[in-house]
């Protein structure tokens, strides 16, 4: 069982890896969306790009190490497995964020973001609220 602590400890390091990028990623949209000044809009956009390329090694991991636990280590298989169908809907839901965050940095990149400092502060909030359901549903298993 040794391996099996050893996959789930850096499954969760990688998630929690990857959802900080995710949480810091529309941060910088938020600004990019409010400045006016060059210099400071192709900094902002170097991070972004930095930051996007970075989160993206960080999901991979993430993601394999979890399935490995599905896979390998049969957790949530068999009996009541409802709550690991719900958290692989999360998960597809976060994956499509993430890559969200990719479209709307090429717009930034490409000079046409059409959205407001607002929206991207509310869209900040999606993957908050999608943790919180995945940790909900791996740690209560509601079904």
């Amino acid at each position: 069982m040794d391996g099996y602590l050893w996959v789930k400890s850096f499954h969760i390091l990688f998630v929690a890896s990857w959802f900080a990028g995710l949480f810091y990623l529309p941060r910088i949209f938020v600004n990019l969306a409010m400045e006016t000044e060059p210099a400071a809009t192709a900094r902002l956009l170097t991070m972004a790009r930095k930051l996007y390329r970075f989160m993206t090694l960080l999901a991979i991991p993430a993601m394999l190490l979890g399935f490995a636990l599905v896979g390998v280590y049969k957790i949530g298989i068999g009996g009541q497995s409802g709550w690991l169908h719900a958290k692989i809907l999360v998960v597809l839901l976060i994956v499509g964020y993430h890559h969200g965050c990719g479209r709307l940095l090429r717009k930034f990149e490409a000079g046409q973001n059409t959205k407001t400092h607002t929206f991207y502060r509310w869209f900040n909030e999606f993957p908050v609220v999608m943790m919180a359901i995945a940790i909900i549903l791996v740690v209560v298993k509601p079904f």
